[in-house]
């Protein structure tokens, strides 16, 4: 059913439609609006069988998560940014244990300096924590992606998080084609545990393991991740023979087949890259986008199919590593291994700066014509740092950097 839908309510819904049977969340924007709608659903009896727990933490939220799907309940949970950092031991407990989890990421910046918008640094911050990780585009890739997590994480009996923008995507209004009850019923069967904690058959998980067999524990959550790189493509058939539409599975390509630059990204910035790529496909440019929807794991052969015929990369990405660079980056040069092809980083969107049509073509010409450097920081104000770094190298005190480029930003604009 075609609905004008906030995305937060039509995550919401759908998780709803899923039937967890407990639901445990703290609030923290901008995931808030999907709890609220959870809680309730569940106090209308909308939601039914299913017990929504209010807790005091995100460590206490995912600690709950845990324990409910280890008795054989099917638990799902939300969170963002510093709620996720909070959270985060739990969050390879999880893992380790192999318990079908299924958690929201609305994407949101890490401080400090605090920042409550959109970018990937949380999601980047958990990539090695043995979850699956999902990336939405639009909303309606939010709704059916968490229908996929659902089924994925209890075939394979691992915790999915689905990544969806913060604010951009989570508070945004479009339309939806909303799912039936029918439909996903179809798509996520009634839950049934590989492994459940029963007072009558006392058995206990998370026991210590030492040197003698952790590694081999370690390299069995490889294999049932990796596992995840075959089942993905499954699910997202079924899905799209039941609900009518196109699916979303491990990669979306976009006008990749005879482009000489293809831009690889993930999540909302997607829908802009396009418009920019059929804008420069009308000035005689040819230029693809390679949308990765599942990072981890990350699907290194089909990554390098879809890119074997580019002549340039450019990687447009939300999160960077401090000290190294891009992060999507580094994976696609992994898979380009022993190929010369270049790769470029563009990191935009920091903090939910807006990440402007303009600007992206303009980078992306530089890059047709060889002239993008290996990194770029998407529309830098580079007079505000030039005055930082000329402050840090005048004095030892400079004073916090956030701070001070807040001052020098407000002196500019005329305002004290």
């Amino acid at each position: 059913m075609q609905r004008q839908i906030e995305g937060s309510q039509a995550i919401a819904q759908t998780v709803a439609m899923c039937r967890p049977q407990v639901v445990c969340a703290y609030p923290i924007s901008p995931q808030t609006h999907i709890i609220e709608e959870l809680g309730a659903m569940v106090k209308k009896g909308e939601l039914a069988d299913c017990e929504y727990i209010n807790v005091d933490s995100e460590m206490a939220a995912m600690s709950v998560a845990i324990g409910a799907s280890a008795v054989g309940a099917r638990a799902f949970t939300a969170t963002a940014s510093q709620g996720l950092l909070y959270m985060i031991e739990a969050v390879y407990n999880a893992a380790g244990l192999g318990l079908p989890v299924v958690m929201t990421l609305a994407n949101r910046a890490i401080g400090a300096p605090i920042n409550i918008w959109n970018d990937h640094t949380d999601a980047m911050a958990v990539r090695d924590a043995g979850w699956v990780q999902l990336f939405a585009e639009t909303n309606q890739e939010a709704v059916d992606l968490h229908i996929l997590a659902f089924a994925l994480a209890e075939e394979l009996s691992v915790p999915v998080m689905v990544c969806v923008d913060g604010f951009i995507l989570t508070h945004s209004i479009e339309r939806v084609d909303m799912p039936e009850q029918e439909q996903v019923d179809r798509l996520v069967p009634p839950f049934e545990p590989r492994q459940m904690l029963d007072p009558d058959d006392p058995v206990s998980i998370g026991a210590m393991v030492g040197p003698e067999a952790f590694t081999e524990v370690r390299y069995l959550a490889q294999v049932r991740m990796h596992r995840a790189l075959d089942v993905i493509p499954e699910l997202a058939g079924r899905n799209a023979e039941v609900l009518g539409r196109p699916a979303t599975g491990l990669l979306h390509p976009y006008r990749t087949a005879d482009a000489d630059v293809v831009v690889v990204a993930m999540g909302s910035v997607l829908g802009t890259i396009k418009d920019v790529a059929d804008d420069l496909r009308e000035s005689g440019i040819r230029v693809g986008v390679l949308g990765i929807s599942c990072f981890r794991p990350f699907p290194v052969e089909q990554v390098r199919e879809a890119l074997a015929g580019a002549k340039t990369i450019v990687v447009v990405e939300k999160a960077f590593s401090i000290g190294y660079g891009g992060i999507l980056s580094t994976d696609i040069a992994m898979a380009l291994s022993g190929q010369t092809v270049p790769i470029h980083t563009i990191v935009a969107g920091l903090g939910g700066r807006p990440v402007w049509a303009a600007s992206l073509r303009k980078l992306f010409v530089d890059a047709h014509e060889g002239r993008l450097a290996e990194t770029v920081f998407c529309d830098l104000n580079t007079g505000l740092v030039e005055a930082e770094l000329e402050r840090m190298a005048i004095s030892r005190r400079s004073g916090p950097p956030a701070e001070n480029v807040l001052r020098d930003l407000a002196g500019k604009s005329g305002l004290n």
